[in-house]
């Protein structure tokens, strides 16, 4: 046996491995160096169409999917609120329609804190509602149900829609309530805000010089079933301190409310 030989083959075969390897680490370095300089571009592509954003989160955010049921009102609910003319419809009756029977003024400049205590005295469950959004063109103040501080956002089933008259004083609102909240998965690792910020410039939803002044994460409906439904955590975008813009944590899609339900975007 030629040993000469064979020291010769393993010392080609273990120079044949180490520049294998060395081809396999050269290839992973550059693939990350590849992310950074990705996601690099994209703040730089931000910076050139003057986007503004405020602090991000830093660490990994985990949520899960809940499941709710809306709530039937029965007249046992509405013997509990006073000072108010109240009614019941929809489905099964899941809609309160509460008239009030004295009007409650607010200020000029509303502020949310105003309605605290009428909410926590007069509504039912009212401590389970964050305040939403204030339109002048259709003189409405709307209230999001939470669960856990998180708002469900535009969720037929469990807002209140506070209406005004045109001396700024609330005459009437309608409640939803979703009830049973069960957790459906474990929690895990949802979508980085950042990368939830490119989807929505890549769909050309974020105007050149738009600054976005608030990001917050709650829920919206991802399916609505006749007695149930089933709801997916949601980044919510507010720019200009006006416009809101909404993407699944989970799955990265674009969400756009229509009067019923939740249409998605790719």
């Amino acid at each position: 046996m030629d040993w000469s030989k064979i020291k010769t083959i393993f010392i080609i075969t273990f120079l044949i491995l180490d520049v294998y390897l060395l081809f396999q680490f050269m290839k992973i370095r550059d693939a990350n160096k590849y992310e950074v300089i990705t996601e690099a571009s994209f703040e730089e592509k931000l910076k050139a169409d003057e986007i503004t954003y405020k602090d991000l989160p830093k660490d990994p955010i985990q949520a899960q999917y809940l499941s709710a049921k809306p709530k039937v009102f029965t007249k046992v609910d509405i013997d509990k609120l006073k000072g108010q003319s109240v009614v019941i419809s929809g489905a099964g009756t899941t809609t309160l329609h509460a008239l009030l029977k004295k009007p409650l003024q607010l200020t000029a400049k509303f502020e949310p804190a105003e309605l605290s205590a009428f909410l926590n005295k007069n509504v039912l469950n009212g401590e389970d509602y964050l305040f939403g959004e204030k339109s002048d063109k259709d003189q409405t103040i709307t209230y999001y149900q939470q669960s856990e501080n998180y708002p469900l956002y535009k969720n037929i089933n469990g807002m209140i829609t506070f209406k005004l008259d045109e001396k700024n004083q609330i005459v009437s609102y309608e409640q939803t309530l979703l009830e049973e909240m069960e957790k459906l998965t474990a929690k895990e690792e949802i979508l980085q805000p950042l990368k939830a910020i490119e989807t929505l410039h890549q769909k050309g939803m974020l105007k050149s010089k738009s600054n976005i002044t608030r990001i917050e994460l709650g829920y919206s409906t991802l399916i609505q079933l006749a007695a149930s439904q089933v709801l997916a955590p949601t980044w919510r975008f507010e720019v200009d301190g006006k416009e809101s813009l909404f993407v699944n944590a989970f799955e990265g899609q674009i969400i756009q409310f229509n009067s019923d339900e939740n249409s998605k975007v790719e």
